[in-house]
């Protein structure tokens, strides 16, 4: 049985994939964490100790929504919020053994209908399952209470920043969990913000053009690998060095439309606080491709100022029309909940963040889910459409895993082993198909989906179409193919 006051957690991530592109930058392994870094700091008793009741009441009942929206993810939050997740965890996989329990128990006999099923509760083992949720709500809700104590005490000397490796897990749990982190109030939630290239919160005055990243699912504005001199915002630095670039972190698991609004209003934000802003460019990877979308689309819903600075949208290896990955997951899932004694675990795919479902079909406007019960989004042929915005350059990269252009419906439908090569091009069938002009797609060979921030030729091409800056009229050319340099070689002495 699901219960509505109880977070889900899931075991599905997009932010996989191996960089096999023959000219991609390699990343060397995940640095180990200072101990130092992971350390609880000892003088816990000493400052409650110090502390009368009320003090204790005020410092307690902080709002856990402010907490989710102004500051970012510190290392006091993360052991509060890790210390709420697992407890949480474990009872809603006690839900899980218990739904399957009861299955057992009940359908063999002929009992398994909606008046046993109102029974269970009353009933010895019922109750059983019932006293394991209670002690461990009881337990975790004791430690994070003292661990959120101890960190609103800690924050009035000075609060430790997330290392990077933790940063890198946190933004992982937001892609798998975000929604439900934000429902529960957990300080593992991401509050949407911009880094400048230093790793800093974006407070500085800004004029001129800006250019902000946006990073896809379970990802962070580290995936961009900001401080590297290979990377595709220090490349976009060197070409324009009048420009500004910024890297946009957020929670990749809450809806995709709800992320637009947020970067909608974001966005307007910074242009009422720097009026001197020029232009923007926005260069979205995988999701953030979509949540780019969605904050355009809101923008001219609400005819917000930001969007008439906008001159370019670049969407790399985005699912405009949907991921194979997530219609598979939906389909394994569905097969399940029709199984006798298998269907409780059909709650651990629907337990995957709404933003993973909203991949489904590409769901960038709240109309596609706002009306469903539960956590889902409407069928394909029910999506709403949401048209590209005039008058603004969209340029749409797609790529293969296989090295060589070969055109056939397995390459397309493979694309980059994530996203097939017609939903990376908004390439449909009626009121969907986003209408790019073909000089403005391009499709790189040989580079899986990860590989799209990392592809030399993937960066080199962006650099050149902000460079142009819509100048030239790339509509009248044909669609671009970009091969390995081994293998262009080879084609060219042919």
């Amino acid at each position: 049985m699901n219960r509505p006051d109880l977070p889900d957690i899931t075991h599905d991530s997009y932010g996989s994939g191996n960089k096999d592109d023959a000219d991609m930058v390699y990343r060397p392994g995940a640095h180990p964490v200072a101990k130092s870094s992971m350390a609880i700091h000892g003088d816990l008793y000493e400052h409650l100790s110090q502390l009368d009741m009320d003090e204790m009441a005020r410092l307690l009942a902080d709002d856990a929504e402010d907490t989710l929206t102004t500051d970012s993810v510190s290392l006091g939050d993360f052991f509060e919020g890790l210390a709420q997740l697992a407890t949480m965890g474990v009872v809603e996989m006690t839900e899980i053994v218990e739904s399957m329990h009861r299955e057992i128990m009940l359908r063999p006999i002929g009992r398994f209908n909606e008046n046993h099923l109102k029974n269970w509760h009353g009933g010895v083992t019922g109750r059983v399952y019932g006293l394991v949720r209670h002690v461990m709500l009881m337990l975790g809700n004791n430690l994070s209470s003292g661990l959120r104590l101890y960190k609103n005490v800690a924050r009035q000397t000075s609060a430790q920043p997330l290392p990077a490796s933790l940063k890198k897990l946190v933004n992982v749990f937001n892609g798998v969990m975000g929604d439900h982190l934000v429902n529960n109030g957990n300080s593992l939630a991401i509050p949407m913000t911009l880094y400048n290239q230093e790793g800093v919160p974006q407070r500085e005055e800004l004029s001129g053009r800006i250019i902000i990243l946006c990073h896809g699912l379970c990802l962070s504005y580290l995936s961009w690998h900001p401080d590297e001199d290979n990377s595709l915002g220090q490349a976009i630095s060197r070409s324009q060095p009048d420009s500004t670039v910024l890297y946009l972190d957020y929670n990749t698991g809450r809806r995709i439309s709800r992320n637009g609004r947020t970067l909608s209003k974001l966005l307007q934000d910074l242009v009422d606080n720097n009026p001197n802003i020029s232009q923007i460019d926005l260069v979205g990877h995988s999701m953030g491709g979509l949540v780019a979308r969605s904050a355009l689309f809101y923008a001219k819903q609400d005819r917000l100022d930001w969007m008439k600075r906008v001159g370019n949208l670049i969407t790399l290896g985005s699912p405009h029309h949907g991921a194979v990955l997530e219609r598979i997951g939906f389909l394994v899932q569905d097969i399940i909940s029709k199984v006798p004694f298998a269907s409780s675990l059909a709650h651990l795919g629907d337990m995957r963040s709404a933003g993973i479902i909203d991949l489904r079909h590409g769901s960038i406007r709240d109309a596609d889910w706002q009306s469903l019960e539960g956590r889902s989004v409407v069928p394909q042929d029910f999506r709403h459409p949401a048209r590209l915005p005039s008058g603004i350059k969209t340029y749409f990269v797609a790529s293969a895993l296989i090295e060589t252009h070969y055109d056939s419906k397995v390459t397309n439908l493979l694309g980059d082993s994530l996203v097939s090569v017609a939903s990376a091009l908004g390439e449909d069938d009626g009121e969907h198909n986003l209408f790019v002009p073909e000089g403005r797609k391009a499709i790189f060979y040989g580079v899986n989906h990860m590989g799209l921030i990392h592809s030399r030729r993937v960066r080199e091409q962006v650099v050149a179409w902000l460079l142009d800056n819509g100048k030239s009229d790339y509509a009248a050319r044909d669609r671009i193919h970009s091969y390995p340099r081994s293998l262009g070689v080879i084609a060219e002495a042919l």
